[in-house]
């Protein structure tokens, strides 16, 4: 196998041309392998084979810098660079990550996992290059979805000032993980559609060079002007009329095609853009024709594309689909915002259903967020679903045009919580944090299906900005006899006993079950308190706990700095003194990719290591009584022998 060969960056250059067409399959055939075994992401890898490639045919890594935008399509580039091996255990705990990383390996030159960073980043690290007096290029890739992101533009426009070399290349797919929206998809999509740029540059270069005389100088005079052959061919030149100068577009499966361009992109002394045009999931029949369902997979069938595993209970994205839909049909100013998500969010049904009512604006949270402000300011009722991860793009717009106006918008936030295999990036850990920072917002974590959807309906009855935050995976079923109707800022008393209470949110709440079923079997009295509310907090539940029990526990998946058991801590503390307080929540650190029930082992919020802990409390307060014990005694027998002596 040609594949076998390479075991560093240096190898693909010793190749001849038909090794390379070798080997573009073999590595489509390992990815298929792999995946199909593990899950990660496969259509956007699969579309990168030959850019990648030539990528590594035309610049010298780890010396020379590339940047992968989101970074899910570098597992070529990670195959490349000498780390084949590692696919076994990709995207397991301990294992190699699915987006680049600057700890595993020299060649990963700056790490991703959002959209729309890698020309900023890329910008950067040319600059930092020119003012040290380095000689290395940087690359920055960047695909026609994460160009829908204003912060690309950002970049774009400084760029444009560079004196000296940078690449930015255009990976064109028509697609982000959904079908592309808008505007710039458009102007890709009339380039795509036109007649090829180089082949019609070449044919009016040679009919002029023939003319006797001018020939030439009309090719001098032409190439010269924004009103050249470029402005001719291709519609609206956005690029060259930045300052960027523009190659392509490029077939992104002809690898010689493509290291041609390269190597004249490296010939200019500034920024160029090349146009580079791929297909999403290509050299797989399943992932080709649905390329949204094969971008994050798990487990599947190579044969059929169907997963090994059949879902059995509906996701908290399918009960937030079917509520949201449900509640649309009674009230016709529900309205509902993704960014780039429809699929990922459970959107797609209610874009079907109200169509009209549907805005999918591209991968562009920060737009999303205040274009959702506006619908409320006019009197619609907005529910913008989104990761919690890419809400935190969205902050600023959270804070400053949503919330200092009251404006009724609904945050559905998905993937709230440990999410896995995706790492640090997309973990959703922070959200309670960040938002409770935030005045006028409230935040609601559901402890089951049927809580989400009452919580939903009363998000869209509340007339402020609210956020109704659900983990990823299969929504809980247990605990459905206990439903109190959800009244502002109120928690519920599930089961109520005394000694100790565990007082958990959202996703914990079943944490808690299984903590007082096992506490319970071994004798302990438990009391388990659903929050619900995590901003504002229930205090007269919190004053209900306090008033029966010596040890109040708090359960939440969020870091613990800035969340929910640090706010009823301090007011525990303040009121209750004589309590003691146990908060159960994520370390202040970023959290790597793995299984999620492996995470919260390790991390320490599963039910064992929950009631590991909770002993512990229990024997260092016998300890405490002990000592405080012997301490009396001593002072009573101290004063019963003074007494004796006079």
């Amino acid at each position: 196998m040609i594949l076998e060969m390479i075991n560093g960056p240096e190898d693909i250059k010793k190749l001849e041309k038909p090794e390379l067409d070798i080997l573009g399959q073999e590595i489509r055939d390992f990815l298929l392998e792999k995946i199909s075994t593990i899950g990660g992401h496969l259509a956007s890898n699969l579309g990168v084979v030959e850019l990648t490639m030539a990528i590594y045919l035309a610049f010298d890594l780890p010396k020379d810098k590339v940047i992968w935008d989101v970074g899910h399509q570098s597992y070529t580039h990670k195959i490349l660079s000498g780390r084949k091996a590692d696919f076994d255990d990709l995207r397991q705990f301990g294992g190699m990550s699915g987006f680049p990383k600057r700890k595993e390996s020299p060649c990963d030159s700056f790490d991703t996992g959002h959209s729309s960073t890698s020309v900023s980043a890329g910008l950067g690290l040319a600059q930092a290059r020119d003012v040290l007096g380095e000689d290395h290029y940087v690359v920055s890739v960047i695909g026609d979805g994460a160009l829908t992101g204003g912060m690309a533009y950002e970049a774009l426009n400084n760029a444009a000032r560079m004196k000296k070399n940078f690449i930015i290349i255009l990976n064109d797919n028509n697609m982000s993980i959904s079908e592309n929206v808008g505007g710039m998809s458009t102007y890709l999509s009339s380039i795509r559609t036109g007649a090829g740029y180089l082949d019609l540059k070449k044919h009016v270069t040679n009919v002029l060079s023939r003319i006797p005389v001018v020939g030439d100088s009309l090719i001098e005079k032409i190439s010269r002007t924004k009103d050249g052959i470029k402005q001719l061919l291709i519609p609206g030149m956005l690029f060259e009329n930045m300052g960027i100068t523009y190659l392509g577009p490029v077939d992104g499966h002809n690898v010689k095609a493509l290291s041609r361009a390269l190597r004249e992109a490296k010939k200019l002394d500034h920024t160029v853009l090349v146009h580079v045009i791929t297909k999403k999931g290509k050299g797989y029949g399943p992932a080709e024709k649905n390329p949204s369902r094969f971008h994050g997979v798990e487990p599947f069938d190579i044969l059929t594309g169907e997963p090994k595993k059949t879902k059995k209970n509906p996701s908290y994205t399918d009960v937030f689909s079917k509520t949201i839909c449900k509640l649309a049909e009674k009230d016709k100013t529900i309205v509902a915002v993704t960014a780039a998500m429809p699929d990922g969010t459970g959107l797609k049904r209610f874009s079907k259903q109200y169509p009209e009512r549907f805005f999918d604006v591209g991968i562009a949270e920060e737009h999303a967020v205040t274009s959702a402000a506006g619908m409320a300011a006019g009197g619609l009722k907005p529910v913008v679903a989104v990761y919690s991860s890419f809400l935190q793009r969205g902050f600023d717009q959270v804070l400053h045009d949503v919330c200092i106006q009251n404006l009724p918008v609904v945050f559905a936030i998905d993937r709230a919580g440990l999410v896995g295999s995706d790492g640090e990036t997309h973990q959703g850990i922070f959200d309670y944090s960040f938002l409770s920072a935030v005045p006028n917002m409230s935040v609601f974590a559901p402890k089951n299906l049927w809580e989400l959807m009452d919580g939903l309906e009363f998000a869209l009855s509340y007339e402020g900005p609210i956020a109704v935050r659900y983990p990823r995976g299969e929504a809980y079923q247990g605990l459905k006899e206990f439903r109190a109707p959800i009244s502002y800022g109120t928690g519920e008393m599930i089961y109520e006993e005394q000694d100790i209470a565990l007082l958990a949110v959202g996703s914990m709440v079943s944490t808690g079950e299984h903590i007082r079923e096992k506490l319970k079997a071994e004798g302990w009295n438990c009391t388990l308190a659903n929050g619900r509310f995590i901003k504002p907090f229930d205090k007269d539940l919190v004053d209900r706990l306090a008033k029966k029990h010596w040890l109040i526990v708090t359960m939440e998946e969020n870091v613990l700095q800035g969340g929910y058991g640090l706010s009823v801590t301090s007011y525990i503390h303040e009121h209750y003194p004589h309590v003691k307080v146990l908060n159960i929540a994520l370390p202040d650190s970023y959290v790597e990719h793995g299984n999620v029930s492996l995470l919260r082992k390790a991390l320490g919020i599963d039910s064992d290591s929950v009631i590991w802990r909770l002993k512990k409390e229990y024997l260092d307060m016998e300890r405490q009584n002990a000592e405080w014990k012997n301490y009396k005694d001593k002072d009573d027998k101290d004063k019963a022998e003074k007494e004796i002596k006079e």
